[in-house]
């Protein structure tokens, strides 16, 4: 009688879940079709052979360039949005700050982790779907749609975050009188700093490359640039353009890792 409990354990149950739903799906695919559409091997050979070299041509590097700067502007402005949702959201959604209180956090916590759940819960194209019908096709738009999601991602990261902070700092602030914001700010956020601006970096890579390819709302950064040199099959552009993409990532992740390492010298 106790065989059953000790196999099905939670755990285990989400694992046979999964195996089950990954059986499902290979069942579900018409193998006895073309799956690879041979077609296309001289277009994937022609698209390998254009990178060497891609089109360094002065003209068209101008064009990768305010392409780029475009793409990052927007990524930090969505970026800025998100931080500026998700921080305050995230920091109200891990209770800290009524745990001296006699207000019930209870339903606050369940409120904001649902209002953050809902935010990430839609892609950011989706949310540009969305925005276009309601806003037009705007720049504004692009920034509105990479902020909301990454809000709910950043602010339920912080609230984890701010939940695993280590107790004895905590205990020692807060036994000196200190009020609840002060063991905020000189409690907690010194603390977890530097993993919120490690995950925030991160976020902020993404938002790069989501940016990238929000053309179609208005952003006429890298990804519109590739869409038009994918339509001229200029697939040497194409390279030139996806460099540029890889060069900021790179740059991004120099930079985040500049900061990181001068915050715990």
């Amino acid at each position: 009688m106790k065989f059953w409990p000790v196999i099905l354990t939670r755990h285990r149950i989400l694992l046979l879940l999964l195996v089950l739903v990954f059986a499902w799906s290979l069942f579900s695919v018409n193998w006895s079709g073309s799956i690879i559409h041979t077609g296309g091997r001289s277009s994937f050979l022609k698209l390998w052979l254009s990178l060497f070299p891609p089109d360094l041509s002065p003209g068209f590097l101008l064009i990768a360039s305010k392409a780029t700067w475009t793409t990052f502007t927007f990524a930090v402005m969505g970026i800025v949005l998100a931080i500026t949702l998700g921080l305050p959201m995230g920091v109200i959604a891990s209770g800290i700050l009524f745990e001296r209180s006699s207000v019930n956090r209870v339903p606050i916590i369940i409120v904001f982790r649902g209002l953050l759940a809902g935010m990430r819960a839609v892609h950011e194209l989706v949310w540009a779907v969305v925005l276009v019908v309601a806003i037009g096709l705007s720049p504004v738009a692009g920034i509105i749609a990479l902020g909301i999601p990454y809000a709910g991602i950043l602010g339920r990261i912080y609230a984890e975050l701010l939940q695993s902070t280590p107790r004895a700092p905590i205990d020692a602030l807060s036994q000196t009188g200190a009020s609840q914001l002060k063991i905020l700010f000189y409690g907690y956020i010194p603390a977890v700093l530097p993993d919120m601006l490690s995950y925030t970096f991160y976020r902020f890579e993404c938002s790069i490359r989501a940016a990238a390819i929000l053309s179609f709302i208005g952003i006429q950064g890298l990804g519109y640039q590739i869409q038009l040199s994918l339509h001229d099959l200029l697939f040497d552009q194409v390279w030139t353009l996806l460099l540029f993409l890889i060069l900021l990532i790179v740059l991004v992740d120099l930079w985040s890792t500049r900061i990181r390492r001068s915050l715990l010298a």
